[in-house]
């Protein structure tokens, strides 16, 4: 009987189930399932044909059911934990609990209020402060841009020093340098806070305020996909500025630190097409860029605290509003970052930007506490290949 609910399950991984499916799948009593719904093992949203009843996501069902029924191998354990799954090491940097967002147990919405980049770069690496240094050119046929962040930290990269053997205070001092090269390579002004550096940069002096909450709210957000690279990257020994490339190239990606690009997009078609032609369009899209997140089922609120800050663009708030109707979940961080950018006419590529400026205190906090456990991080396939052939005997 359990493996039949586990294939029910399998079948509806993507969709969104009724109390009856999901207490069926989970054999439990209604109380377990409202519990798992208040800490965030299973997403919840109301259902679009009778807000009286609620709908529950079937992955996270299913990551459940499996766990409840015994079937879980190690295989399996390991195949589930890299997809929002179970946690796969451990840190002291940053968790997501209850809806909310905590940087080493500080609530990233109220540090937010008043900190700059730096204040949350001193919290995350364990330091008393953090001051960007005057970082020299960047080459001078770039212009301020993600290109000219790739280019100097490749440049740099092929002469810095392995992680395997300096002090931490040493290694401290080279974040801290890193940090303040992607300021001047994403900002183009060589001094003064990251915000500031920004805001310069892009000749937007009265979107500072707003720079900077941005950039605290984005340092860091757990064990993501490019943190995860740096980790991996500086495992190995590389160099800080060499992890710190890996999480670059990984959040370029469309999925990752690029979703922004897609929200914007769709922000385009909204305003060519007409609301009817652009809804009719997304109808029937798996996931609609920048709503929902599977860390907060009640709204991101990295989005709420950034969106409170600016009037939303008339395109913005029509967006949002079929949005909310097509998938009955918020707006998120990607969704605020596009509407900001459009709000203050930042320049193209500026979401990405701002992003790429903020994680990476986050990468070298996890690049710092990495190098600290001294263990290579590397991790078995299962192989789905051909059958390997006996090698015949001599």
């Amino acid at each position: 009987m359990t493996s039949i609910l586990i294939d029910m399950i399998n079948v509806k991984a993507m969709s969104w189930l009724t109390s009856e499916e999901a207490l069926s799948a989970l054999g439990t009593k209604p109380q377990s399932l409202y519990a798992s719904v208040s800490r965030g093992r299973i997403r919840v949203r109301p259902d679009p044909n009778d807000p009286r009843r609620n709908l529950y996501a079937g992955d996270d069902i299913e990551r459940l059911a499996r766990r409840a029924a015994g079937r879980r191998k190690s295989t399996v354990v390991a195949a589930d934990a890299i997809r929002w799954g179970d946690p796969v090491l451990p840190s002291a940097i940053t968790t997501v609990r209850d809806g909310r967002l905590y940087y080493r147990g500080r609530d990233v919405l109220a540090l937010a209020d008043t900190a700059s980049l730096e204040d949350t770069a001193a919290l995350l690496w364990q330091v008393p402060r953090v001051e960007l240094s005057p970082s020299g050119p960047i080459a001078s046929e770039q212009k301020p841009s993600l290109a000219a962040a790739l280019s100097a930290l490749a440049v740099r990269t092929a002469d810095d020093a392995p992680t395997l053997g300096p002090a931490p205070q040493l290694l401290r001092r080279d974040a801290a340098e890193i940090l303040s090269l992607l300021a001047t390579a994403l900002g183009g002004q060589a001094t003064g806070p990251a915000h500031r550096r920004l805001a310069a940069g892009w000749r937007r002096p009265e979107a500072a305020g707003l720079l900077r909450r941005a950039l605290v709210l984005l340092a860091d957000h757990e064990l993501n996909a490019s943190a995860f690279a740096v980790r991996v990257a500086v495992s190995t020994g590389a160099s800080l500025t060499a992890a710190t490339l890996a999480g670059l190239a990984t959040l370029t990606g469309p999925l990752h630190g690029g979703a922004a690009a897609a929200v914007g997009a769709l922000a385009t078609e909204l305003q060519q097409r007409g609301p009817a032609v652009a809804a009719k369009t997304w109808t029937g899209r798996e996931r609609l860029p920048g709503f929902g997140h599977p860390l907060y089922p009640d709204g991101d609120p990295r989005a709420e605290a950034l969106l409170d800050g600016f009037p939303l663009p008339p395109v913005y708030g029509e967006l949002a509003r079929i949005g909310r109707d097509m998938t009955a979940e918020a707006p998120n961080v990607d969704f605020a970052l596009a509407a900001f950018a459009a709000a203050f006419a930042l320049p193209a590529g500026a979401p990405l930007e701002l992003f790429a400026l903020a994680r990476s205190v986050g990468w070298l906090a996890h690049a710092l506490e990495q190098i600290e456990t001294g263990a290579l991080i590397r991790p078995r396939a299962t192989y789905t290949g051909p059958e390997p052939e006996p090698t015949p005997l001599p």
